[in-house]
């Protein structure tokens, strides 16, 4: 039994050899009682450092039904999708999705390979694109093929965590603004690839958003709804979270600057946000709306 193994031998990487087993133990991760403890594990395990392992975050709430986030030492953010009626609860069931995903993202075919780049670029090409253009690194095709070809050999949660800033620029629209003073491709993909998200980025867009609801009245507070409502749904289906969360902390964080300004009709229009350009879930790569997501 594959719980005997994790009891036995104290570490949960033994368990991970194919598909069917992480599959199997997963079921037996929903019946887990001590679960933060064996994520905390887990990564103490994984990472070399130890300062900053995992992070949980409960959102401000006056009782049930309660949530919790934990984010990973990349920066991946779970979140719990079951109803909760107290904080312990939900910060246990944040745990067991993280350690799902967690365990999922350690198989072999969870690794950015030769194969899983072909299979990632046809799946693009449908999508109105020509797969022929993959070669063009001018192309949208063309950068994601770039993009994917940069992180060979590490796995598709690392990629994610990448891909989450470009998310953020592109919804931002930082990635407009760079074309537009004809910033190098390159440059921009080699700067931002190796940076993380910090607050001054945080704080840069936050006021980028202020200075739209500055022009155009009323966006903040349609975007931030909108953000919200996605943050839930994506919660709900137990999917990874952070470009969801840095787009709602974003946003809150220049409507409170809007508020301290005494900017009017905050929540006055209502505009649709731009769609997800991609996310993983358990082990497949769903690009959405491909065609509108450029770099340059």
């Amino acid at each position: 039994m594959v719980w005997h193994k994790i009891r036995k031998t104290g570490n949960i990487k033994i368990i991970l050899q194919d598909k069917d087993e992480v599959l199997k133990t997963a079921d037996l991760i929903k019946l887990m009682v001590n679960v933060v403890a064996i994520l905390h594990d887990f990564w103490e395990q994984k990472q070399s450092q130890t300062e900053s392992l995992l992070s949980y975050e409960s959102a401000p709430s006056p009782g049930p039904a309660y949530v919790c986030y934990v984010t990973l030492p990349g920066g991946s953010c779970f979140g719990n999708y079951k109803v909760c009626d107290s904080q312990a609860e939900a910060r246990r069931d944040a745990a067991r999705v993280a350690l799902m995903n967690t365990l999922v993202n350690e198989l072999p075919c969870r690794r950015i390979s030769p194969e899983f780049i072909a299979q990632s670029l046809t799946q693009a090409a449908e999508e109105s694109v020509s797969l022929d253009d993959a070669c063009d690194s001018s192309t949208s095709i063309g950068t994601y093929s770039l993009l994917l070809r940069s992180y060979m050999g590490r796995t598709m949660l690392e990629f994610q965590e990448m891909m989450t800033v470009f998310q953020l620029l592109q919804w931002n629209g930082t990635l407009k603004a760079l074309r537009e003073r004809k910033c190098s491709r390159q440059s921009v993909i080699s700067y931002y690839s190796q940076r993380g998200l910090d607050e001054y980025m945080r704080s840069s867009m936050a006021l980028d958003w202020l200075g739209q609801e500055q022009r155009s009245p009323g966006i903040l507070g349609a975007e931030l709804k909108v953000a919200q409502r996605e943050l839930v749904l994506a919660r709900r289906r137990g999917v990874e979270l952070r470009f969801h969360k840095e787009k709602t902390e974003i946003l809150s964080l220049a409507l409170s600057q809007a508020c301290v300004h005494h900017t009017p009709d905050l929540f006055g229009r209502k505009k649709k946000t731009s769609a997800t350009a991609l996310y993983l879930c358990y082990g497949k790569v769903f690009v959405l709306n491909f065609h509108n997501f450029r770099l340059f």
